[in-house]
């Protein structure tokens, strides 16, 4: 009988006493190499220069200045709205903002698909509104741009992750660094990874007669 291979010995690719590959289901040499319009390539190479050469060096104060840019590249923005500089908004085209809502600093609008934020809204620092992704289920992985809605009155607190096609309802508060991955309630506050609902926010309705 043959001897086996002593222990570290190297084996040829064709050996049998090699260990086999595991099955793998995802197939990364089948993903679409270009999942976008052209048309749609070269909108975002003329907004990355913009919002580096124009947006992300202005001063703070200079909020109109941003808004109109923002508003150039197709985004629905009430002229109320703060957006800071360091804010990074992927496809402009695709926000909508309702009056006085803020995007703080570093904000992350990774928005492949549509997203709408109502009115009186804020959106605190280092937080990241997460609105793509790919259908795990295909092996080739293909691009999911699903629609995120939050609402008005809500604060997103410091660095809270919210995921692809979450809906807030009006006046939510999501807790700071709060991974949000399904619908949250209106009134309602959620926290923690994953976030859940913790309390409602109000005892009574704001204005609510005593």
């Amino acid at each position: 009988m043959k001897d086996a291979p002593p222990v570290g010995a190297a084996t040829s690719p064709t050996d049998p006493t090699r260990a086999s590959a595991p099955e793998v289901f995802q197939r990364l040499d089948t993903c679409a190499a270009f999942p976008y319009r052209r048309s749609e390539y070269a909108r975002r190479a003329l907004w990355l220069i913009v919002s580096r050469v124009l947006i992300r060096p202005s001063p703070a104060r200079l909020k109109r200045w941003r808004i109109f840019w923002l508003r150039r590249f197709g985004a629905r923005i009430d002229s109320t709205c703060n957006i800071r500089p360091s804010a990074r908004i992927r496809h402009p085209w695709l926000l909508t903002m309702g009056a006085y809502s803020t995007l703080a600093d570093d904000v992350d609008v990774y928005n492949l698909g549509p997203i709408t934020i109502g009115s009186h809204t804020v959106i605190s620092q280092n937080s990241h509104l997460c609105n793509g992704t790919h259908d795990y289920k295909d092996p080739s992985l293909p691009l999911l741009r699903p629609t995120m809605t939050i609402g008005s009155g809500v604060w997103v607190c410091a660095d809270a992750f919210v995921g692809p096609g979450v809906n807030i309802g009006d006046n939510a508060l999501v807790g700071a660094r709060a991974v949000v991955t399904r619908d949250v309630p209106a009134d309602m506050i959620v926290a923690g990874n994953p976030a859940n609902v913790i309390r409602a926010r109000f005892d009574e309705r704001p204005g609510a007669d005593a």
